[in-house]
């Protein structure tokens, strides 16, 4: 990933300076502004010792191709070496979702049933526990957020997450999440305006 490249977003929705996107999004200049600097917070940052950049660009890969966001996956995938049975997990932990449950009170009405996740041996094998258990942290806070809790959390620092780790991760999925809406949004636009 180039140091140089000047906002994720605009290079991954292809905004071509001075075109009418760009002036969109330019009305909100402090959210294009405080995206790119939570991406370099994340992908970019002064210190990886909680975790790794190989880590960083594995989840993005994971997240963004449970999106069923390939391109996106593509361009965090670009420095990954070794993605066969990272890719087996992505087509594994695509589901319809979210899903989840509420605690008991109004809510409960809207809980949805849906399947655990947990890689497969032959991946936690060949990714390691460690990425094995960050994987299956992300498909839960992408798929059912409402049932994140301290067994959850527990299967990190078991797995060797630091407590500064497990908060690096929930926040590098959360931004994913909101990049990859961005990104879909705006391609929506620019199709409209091109339209």
């Amino acid at each position: 990933m180039s140091a140089q490249m000047p906002d994720v977003i605009d290079h991954l929705v292809g905004i071509a300076p001075g075109s009418r996107l760009d002036a969109i999004r330019a009305q909100r200049q402090q959210a294009r502004d405080n995206a790119q600097a939570s991406w370099r917070a994340l992908f970019q940052p002064d210190s990886t010792t909680d975790m790794s950049l190989p880590e960083r660009f594995t989840v993005a890969v994971f997240v963004a191709g449970l999106h069923g966001q390939d391109d996106i996956a593509a361009f965090y995938a670009a420095d990954l070496t070794d993605r066969p049975a990272l890719d087996a997990e992505i087509a594994r932990g695509r589901v319809p979702g979210p899903y989840g449950h509420y605690p008991a009170g109004k809510l409960t009405a809207e809980d949805v049933a849906g399947p655990s996740f947990a890689l497969s041996d032959t991946a936690r094998a060949a990714l390691g526990p460690r990425i094995a258990a960050a994987l299956e942290h992300a498909h839960l806070l992408v798929f059912h957020p409402r049932d994140a809790s301290p067994f959850a959390l527990q299967a990190l620092l078991d797995a060797g997450w630091s407590t500064t780790g497990i908060v690096t991760l929930s926040q590098l999925v959360a931004f994913l999440s909101f990049q990859i809406r961005v990104i879909v949004g705006l391609r929506a636009l620019s199709a409209n305006l091109a339209a």
